[in-house]
């Protein structure tokens, strides 16, 4: 599996190596029962400490797509329905992503959603940034 970072960007790196592997869930490339790369090799690779892989890999624990085990490394956990959910999580993330790089504020961001859930058109007043 690869797991790419973008240094310069400003979602933190513990997410952006959660967001490579929940997209590998998502899109299958990854099964239930198959093993991470342990965080060493991750950190390693990514140039990154240890920590920071750690950290997203603890995200996705939270997020039901994991589990890691002492000594044993990460075992992806996922079932179809949570691979669906994994998706879904990722498009989320997405937005946050695509809002915060626009300098949309959180309010605003919830709005345009509430607008989407409503079914009426997003008016979104954002001021020049």
């Amino acid at each position: 599996m690869l797991i790419r970072v973008q240094p310069d960007s400003p979602v933190p790196l513990g997410e952006q190596i959660a967001a490579c592997v929940r997209g590998a869930i998502a899109e299958g490339s990854v099964a239930p029962g198959e093993r991470l790369p342990p965080a060493r090799e991750v950190a390693a690779s990514l140039n990154v400490n240890v920590h920071t892989v750690l950290r997203g890999y603890q995200r996705l624990r939270d997020e039901g797509l994991i589990e890691l085990r002492r000594g044993r490394g990460a075992l992806v956990t996922a079932a179809p329905g949570v691979a669906r959910h994994a998706r879904l999580t990722e498009s989320v993330h997405d937005l946050v992503t695509q809002a915060r790089e626009l300098g949309l504020t959180d309010e605003e961001l919830i709005t345009l959603v509430r607008s989407g859930l409503d079914g009426s058109p997003a008016v979104a007043a954002t001021p020049d940034r």
